[in-house]
């Protein structure tokens, strides 16, 4: 795919708000048609008001990605109003927090839900269309996906499960020049009332970070963007981010010995 993005089709599930809706900004600020996803109509419908600043190719789908039905349904529902599919950003996901031993297990398998299955339903119809276009299908992953950290092992579990996706799509669509992209996402601010899934199942309201290792969404949104005209496969976002993945691959005990000795920063973050 040509890195002029102008005209060409892009998915983003997940993309009422935060990250999704500040890269879907992004893709049409650059002239991207944009096919908004989530489960929230008034969120859908914010979020196209703010992609019409930039022109009127956009339509929402609202739909939930972590049933087969959602995902094919968004995938007709693009075809039909712009014929192609150029870009699949699979962001759609939530997070947890509680110890192992203090979670329910359904917490686990809403998680995944939403994290494996919310990516997989939705790339398995894509990718005959993404194949005529030698398009890209992006992975919105975490540094979680990298380590398993504490307090957030059902999260970080179903992101590690992505890059194993990645992988075989990167495989098998070779022949067929799919890119393939894989985001490890560090740390980033949480947008206002943004809820997590709670040891016991419950919803949990997000406390704001304030940390200055933060990274914004606009900068998660221009990574994704650059991952894409670059075709590049993984990009780990920030220097700690890289620091991270760079010690986790060659020394997995110093940071499992960082970690402990920062176990109150995590359990702080948890909150």
């Amino acid at each position: 795919m040509s890195r002029e993005l102008n005209g060409k089709v892009a998915i983003i599930t997940g993309s009422s708000r935060g990250i999704g809706q500040a890269i879907a900004l992004e893709l049409a600020s650059k002239g991207a048609c944009i096919v908004l996803n989530g489960r929230d109509e008034k969120r859908l419908e914010e979020t196209e008001a703010l992609i019409r600043q930039h022109h009127d190719r956009v339509i929402s789908v609202c739909c939930d990605v972590s049933v087969k039905e959602g995902g094919l349904m968004l995938v007709e529902r693009a075809i039909e109003a712009f014929h192609q599919i150029d870009i699949l950003v699979n962001n759609v996901g939530v997070s947890m927090r509680g110890t192992v031993a203090e979670v329910h297990p359904d917490v686990f398998k809403t998680v995944f839900e939403s994290n494996v299955l919310g990516t997989v339903n939705p790339t398995i119809p894509a990718l005959p269309y993404l194949r005529k276009t030698k398009g890209s299908v992006v992975f919105i992953s975490s540094l979680a996906g990298i380590r398993g950290l504490p307090f957030l092992s059902a999260y970080g579990a179903s992101k590690m499960a992505l890059r194993g996706i990645a992988e075989s799509i990167r495989i098998e669509e070779a022949k067929h020049d799919v890119h393939v992209g894989l985001i490890y996402v560090a740390m980033t601010e949480i947008v206002h009332n943004k809820e997590a899934i709670g040891a016991d199942g419950s919803m949990v309201i997000l406390d704001s970070r304030k940390s200055r290792n933060v990274q914004s969404i606009d900068s998660v949104a221009k990574a994704v963007l650059r991952n894409i005209q670059r075709r590049k496969f993984i990009s780990t976002l920030t220097r700690l981010g890289k620091l991270n993945a760079f010690l986790q691959s060659r020394f997995p005990s110093l940071v499992e010995r960082i970690i402990l000795m920062n176990i109150h920063k995590f359990e702080e973050g948890s909150k």
